[in-house]
């Protein structure tokens, strides 16, 4: 009896380390763009794609831009239409490399870990910075992560007549399990 026990706990233990991909569908992307004493401009989306390669230190982030929800219709048609152009450029996509990751440095206790790689918005692609705290949790790896992103960059216009209504550079946050 101890000797299967020791058994599917080593199994187990060697599978989670022996996995080549750690993914998920239903990472949880948070973004906020709202000034003080205006409506709020913030939206959530809980469909995207996080897929962490562990033996080469690769993270790669993919989120369809229509899934992202406000709280007013007209406000989400706009993002789509007007600012993101979602018919045009549907999806954001991020692929970059954790620094000094190693799969078995990774524990209940959370650490923070520097991401570089390549963010691609609206038809523009930019070399980004992030950090993203990770950790192990019974149901896989968790990541987290919020930073910053200007508009700007992206080329996203805000017409004149909002534009002190909407900030400029979005706060962005990143939120899954992968299993």
């Amino acid at each position: 009896m101890k000797r299967t026990t020791l058994f599917i706990l080593l199994f187990t233990a060697f599978s989670l380390l022996a996995q080549d991909k750690f993914k998920t569908n239903s990472a949880i992307i948070n973004f906020e763009a709202s000034v003080p004493f205006f409506e709020e401009v913030k939206a959530v989306n809980k469909l995207g794609t996080i897929i962490l390669e562990p033996e080469t230190s690769i993270l790669i982030c993919t989120v369809i831009i229509k899934d992202f929800r406000f709280k007013m219709d007209l406000m989400q048609e706009h993002f789509n239409d007007n600012y993101i152009e979602s018919k045009r450029y549907p999806k954001a996509v991020f692929k970059g490399k954790i620094e000094k990751f190693d799969l078995k440095d990774i524990s209940e206790t959370e650490k923070e870990y520097d991401v570089k790689g390549k963010l691609y918005l609206h038809g523009k692609n930019k070399i980004i910075s992030v950090k993203a705290l990770i950790k192990k949790v019974p149901e896989g790896i968790q990541i987290v992560s919020n930073f910053p992103l200007s508009v700007a960059d992206f080329n996203i216009e805000i017409p004149y007549v909002v534009a002190n209504k909407i900030s400029k550079t979005v706060q962005t946050d990143l939120s899954g399990i992968m299993k």
